[in-house]
């Protein structure tokens, strides 16, 4: 498969041949969609907690008695109704993790990835070359390919210079090949992607 090269001004100046295996795969919704509930699950923290009523201090004492007050039976003032009482069904802290075996993560990048191919939101652009952090370049750079909103640049290796220019703009996320997560490719609309990425993340799923 080939797809078009494009250089930071969204000018074509190539093309370049990616594999059909990795990202001309055939979309498998259930196992994307069973990936990105795992990787959400497995953010979770888990740690709110609240006490019950047995856990609550104080209430040993029945706050009046049984019959003849004209009031409504208690037997504490930590039972669930009152004021200051314990919580009924009280959160507890908990993990939320699902196990997701590593074939079928790769399996399902490889899917999102795919995807983004087939729906022509895919940008491949030679290199991101920034001489300084600066916000503007990269910003100029995505005004110029007409892309706007939830936006994941992907470069070869961790650029500073990308990554600290590029975070403060709404809705975009940059990450290296490494990190390559399935919810990043769901989530995001337009993938601009440098060439180095792409070979990165080729040799990777080849070395699985």
């Amino acid at each position: 498969m080939k797809l078009n090269k494009y250089n930071m001004n969204a000018e074509k100046i190539g093309e370049i041949e990616i594999s059909d295996a990795i990202f001309g795969a055939e979309f498998n919704e259930a196992l994307v969609h069973q990936v990105v509930v795992a990787q959400l699950a497995n953010k979770r923290q888990g740690t709110k907690s609240t006490l019950t009523r047995s856990e609550v201090r104080g209430g040993g004492k029945k706050p009046w008695r049984q019959k003849g007050t004209g009031r409504a039976r208690q037997g504490s003032i930590r039972a669930p109704q009152w004021t200051g009482g314990g919580v009924v069904f009280a959160p507890k802290p908990r993990d939320f993790s699902q196990k997701i075996n590593k074939r079928m993560k790769q399996q399902a990048i490889v899917c999102a990835l795919s995807a983004k191919v087939k729906a022509d939101e895919f940008i491949i652009v030679d290199e991101i070359a920034l001489e300084q952090i600066k916000t503007k370049a990269v910003a100029g750079m995505l005004d110029k390919f007409g892309i706007s909103g939830k936006t994941l640049i992907v470069t070869g290796e961790r650029d500073e210079k990308v990554y600290l220019s590029g975070r403060n703009i709404p809705g975009v996320s940059v990450t290296e090949a490494a990190g390559v997560n399935v919810y990043d490719l769901v989530a995001s609309g337009k993938c601009v992607i440098t060439e180095a990425a792409v070979r990165k993340i080729e040799q990777m799923q080849e070395a699985e």
